[in-house]
């Protein structure tokens, strides 16, 4: 800048420094409402119950935090290698899963680039799309709320790069078939990226679900990533922990994009006893499901019309009246997830909620007029 010049200050409202126009117009994640100490939180998909006491007595056994971890989880992997049987490094292990999803687009998506994915789904998607410069092609959903495959293969150009996969899908809840995905991947060009987002794969009681670890054990499959948490069904939300299954140099990509050291010692360690109990927290997983499928069957009984839902959440498809009728639940104690004009996720949380869900949800489905497409 010449000497004599004058700095223009910005406008009112915009950033100092320049923002890449997608950025600055990107909104920032938002997460589920907090509740207070009267009401139920059920506007993030967590698990409901509280620590096992084996986990908690590993974390308190982690207490130098003034070392870094281990970058790679080493510990961690090589477990879950043995789980799955597959090698440590077509495991990768990161900040949840939705951290290495950022990862693996921004290791195969650039400016001029494609990622498809059905909508609605996962509210991250389009911003991690946006993020990498590539281009979000969203597929609508069929009219049940499920994926629609046939669609999304007709969607891929030969700009496309990635695909994504949610399935149970958040927030609608359905799954995708093992069928319908392996038809699926046999329309999709071998070199382009399908991930495959298995967040909710353990509250699955489906036999027809497509299962990750079956499709990378299948041959001809090298381009699909399957990623899975630890933080819903076991139940480490806060300590964000999650892992990929898929092709070793895919996953060394994502390695590449990714923010060193992010997991910490402490997730690890979690992680690992969590594995240890991994019977006893998916007996706890095995109420989740039923207490789910006691809430669709009730809502269903109340006049509702609800997807089929196979996640640790249910879907009301309220449309226009989506903040009115979220507003009814949260003035009865329960801090749902809106998404404005589309509708309403409730997250499956404590037993005692079960009652009171359904006896507001019966009260507002009657304020819906007819015809309406959350009635049933």
């Amino acid at each position: 800048m010449p000497a004599d010049a004058v700095p223009t200050a910005p406008a009112p409202g915009a950033a100092p420094v320049r923002i890449r126009p997608e950025i600055a117009a990107l909104a920032p994640y938002r997460q589920g409402k907090q509740a207070g100490a009267d009401a139920f939180k059920l506007s993030s998909n967590e698990n409901p119950f509280d620590p096992l006491p084996s986990v908690v007595a590993a974390l308190h056994s982690v207490i130098g935090v003034n070392r870094y971890p281990d970058a790679s989880a080493a510990r961690l992997r090589h477990r879950l290698a043995d789980r799955f049987g597959v090698a440590p490094d077509e495991v990768h292990v990161a900040a949840g899963s939705v951290s290495i999803l950022a990862q693996l687009l921004l290791a195969a998506a650039s400016p001029g680039d494609e990622v498809v994915y059905a909508w609605r789904s996962f509210e991250a998607y389009p911003g991690l799309a946006l993020i990498a410069g590539a281009t979000p092609i969203e597929v609508p959903l069929t009219a049940d709320s499920r994926h629609d495959l046939p669609a999304m293969a007709a969607a891929v150009t030969d700009r496309t790069r990635a695909i994504i996969v949610c399935s149970p899908n958040n927030p609608t809840g359905p799954i995708v078939t093992h069928d319908e995905f392996e038809t699926f991947l046999r329309s999709v060009p071998d070199d382009v990226l399908v991930i495959l987002d298995e967040a909710y794969a353990e509250f699955v009681t489906d036999p027809a679900a497509v299962d990750g670890m079956r499709v990378l054990g299948l041959a001809g499959h090298a381009n699909v990533v399957a990623l899975r948490t630890f933080s819903k069904a076991f139940g480490l939300a806060g300590l964000r922990v999650g892992y990929a299954i898929g092709h070793p140099r895919i996953l060394d990509a994502a390695r590449s994009t990714s923010i060193p050291l992010s997991v910490t010692a402490q997730a690890e360690e979690a992680a690992l006893a969590s594995l240890d109990a991994e019977v006893e927290l998916l007996e706890r997983v095995a109420h989740i499901a039923d207490r789910r499928d006691r809430l669709v069957a009730g809502l269903r009984d109340a006049g509702w019309r609800i997807p089929d839902a196979q996640g640790n959440f249910l879907w009301l498809a309220t449309g226009e009246d989506t903040v009115r009728v979220a507003t009814a639940f949260e003035e009865g104690g329960l801090m749902v997830r809106p998404f404005a004009g589309e509708g309403v996720r409730i997250s499956v949380g404590e037993e005692d909620a079960v009652e009171k869900i359904l006896r507001i949800a019966a009260s507002v489905v009657g304020t819906l007029p007819e015809g309406h497409s959350a009635r049933g």
